[in-house]
């Protein structure tokens, strides 16, 4: 029998990558998702891709007595990847009582769920905004957290928190904690991808349906960072290099190779590249001209951030492979998909 593994907002831009990566590693998987950041098609495209759909339940985590429901009804998990939750650090300045809501009890309520019923083993999705803006770079796993930019990035950082001190009370639990930096990219099939609904908050697919004509122009927040061009430095890495990771996290743990009951790990490339930068790898890739306008900042960005990845390299086996300008052709190819552009 294959090893089963819910994924929390599975039908989402990271998530339905995962599913993918753990169905071509020979695990079973059923997914929850609201559908509020995703659309249902979702589904069939993993089916084309892997040869297999994965079993769906649409219903948000926050509902205590629906999550409950499901876990009764659903005995034989041997894992969680817990994607869901809101997400847009923007949005989150704005309505961070959702953000609290949505993000916190969620997680709790799975947490709850998993005592209740016996499921020891939780990959937590986590974001390299919990390290703020760091003091030095680049960041390690032993970077201290510093207070969040932004009401989402706040919810990762006591999420951490959370699970850290349910594992520390409850010895059956496991869990490892994956730090991402940025991911961008789609499939390389183009079957699925970042599909933001409404205005995207996150830079690549700003680009992209720039280049598609769908928005007239690419802003370019801040111009006076202290950096090589005045544009935010982020660590941007492969959308499948990190789906990649999971499968990893996930045999790390149902193997038991882990050394802690809960673990951290940071997932990047080890380099930084400024906005600008991705602008113009963006127009190599493709030969496309962006048109493009730098704006001043916006609130709850850090100046600079990426990642020192040895110990998730050694530790994990893990090593994020593909390129910058193979990552954004693959986003465009996305991009023409969903647009029906030849």
């Amino acid at each position: 029998m294959a090893q089963k593994i819910l994924v929390t907002g599975g039908t989402g831009y990271i998530g339905s990558h995962t599913v993918v990566e753990l169905q071509n590693a020979g695990f079973e998987v059923i997914i929850v998702d609201d559908l509020s950041n995703s659309g249902i098609d979702v589904l069939d495209n993993i089916e084309k891709i892997t040869g297999k759909k994965p079993q769906f339940e649409e219903f948000n985590l926050a509902d205590t007595q629906k999550t409950d429901d499901f876990f009764n009804k659903n005995q034989n998990i041997d894992a969680i990847i817990h994607f869901a939750a809101s997400k847009a650090v923007g949005e989150s300045v704005q309505i961070p009582l959702h953000y609290y809501r949505n993000n916190l009890v969620s997680l709790i309520n799975i947490l709850d769920c998993q005592l209740k019923y016996k499921i020891p083993n939780i990959v937590f999705s986590s974001s390299c905004t919990v390290y703020g803006q760091p003091d030095v770079l680049p960041v390690t796993e032993q970077t201290p957290r510093k207070d969040a930019e932004s009401p989402y990035g706040n919810t990762k950082r006591v999420n951490e928190d959370i699970l850290r001190d349910s594992i520390a009370a409850y010895p059956q639990l496991k869990g490892i904690a994956l730090r991402y930096f940025n991911p961008i990219g789609a499939h390389p099939s183009a079957l699925i991808g970042e599909l933001p609904l409404g205005v995207p908050q996150n830079l690549v697919p700003f680009i992209t349906q720039s280049a598609a004509g769908l928005r007239d122009e690419l802003k370019v927040f801040g111009y006076d960072y202290d950096t090589t061009d005045g544009s935010a430095v982020r660590d941007y890495i492969n959308i499948v290099d990190l789906a990649k990771a999971h499968v990893v996290a996930i045999e790390r743990l149902l193997k038991e190779k882990n050394k802690a009951n809960y673990e951290v790990f940071n997932l990047g490339t080890g380099e930084g590249l400024s906005v600008l930068q991705v602008v113009k790898g963006f127009e190599k890739a493709t030969g496309i001209k962006l048109n493009y306008k730098i704006v001043d900042r916006r609130a709850g960005d850090v100046e600079k951030i990426w990642a020192d990845t040895t110990y998730a390299n050694d530790e994990l086996g893990w090593k994020a492979e593909k390129g910058l300008e193979e990552t954004l052709l693959s986003a465009w190819n996305w991009e023409k998909r969903v647009r029906g552009i030849k």
